[in-house]
């Protein structure tokens, strides 16, 4: 149980510096992901450009070390959504936040190479090319919601069937993630709804909160459940 406990507030303190990382990769730098202006702000921000695609990979890093730490206590509950729950949030994730924050120095690259040229023809090839790599990392970034929203569902629904922290914060958490997962959907399509993310967020940072200071309830496992 203690050692449970010590996972538990491992977790909250990733969550919160998670977020904290994600905050300063955006409002603090000016850079939001899937913002249409990429190609704009690099030109303006250069230093603040690159500073916030590291807060991006650092936070990329902390949430994907999450699933990691609490695996050994949710896959009492079941093998399989914990397991699923550690490939979308700990792997697929990642992997979509290291591509993002490669596409973002390439655009920086590219919008270099641009400010430097002396041809129009050279000019327009660059201009595409930032063109392409914005747009590729707004859809990036409505692909890595819903890979999150999914992996938050598996993480939520394991947590509501273990009881391990209350069920009125895993069923808050259950049903942010369908809405986060909606507004992932819905940017797809080019329509951007911030405010539906905003209710899974909130619900994250008093979970961290939680397990910090109360960390997890005992695990009510079920064996046909963990085949």
């Amino acid at each position: 149980m203690k050692s449970n406990n010590k996972l538990a507030r491992w977790a909250g303190v990733l969550y919160i510096f998670g977020t904290a990382a994600g905050i300063l990769s955006t409002v603090g730098t000016g850079i939001m992901p899937g913002a249409t202006d990429l190609h704009t702000l690099t030109f303006a921000n250069e230093n603040q450009f690159i500073l916030g695609t590291l807060f991006l990979l650092l936070m990329g890093i902390s949430l994907a070390l999450i699933p990691v730490v609490i695996y050994p206590v949710v896959s009492q509950v079941n093998q399989t959504l914990a397991l699923g729950y550690v490939v979308f949030r700990g792997a697929l994730e990642t992997f979509t936040y290291i591509v993002t924050a490669i596409s973002w120095l390439l655009l920086l690259v590219i919008n270099m190479e641009h400010a430097n040229t002396v041809t129009s023809a050279d000019s327009t090839v660059y201009q595409s090319m930032g063109y392409i790599l914005s747009l590729s990392s707004e859809h990036l970034h409505s692909i890595t919601t819903i890979i999150f929203s999914l992996g938050a569902l598996m993480l939520y629904s394991l947590l509501y069937q273990s009881r391990l922290i209350p069920r009125w914060l895993s069923g808050w958490g259950f049903i942010g993630g369908i809405i986060y997962l909606v507004a992932g959907a819905m940017a797809l399509y080019g329509t951007n709804y911030t405010a539906l993310q905003m209710p899974l967020a909130l619900q994250e940072m008093v979970m961290a909160v939680w397990l910090i200071i109360k960390g997890f309830n005992q695990p009510e496992t079920h064996p046909l459940s963990r085949k």
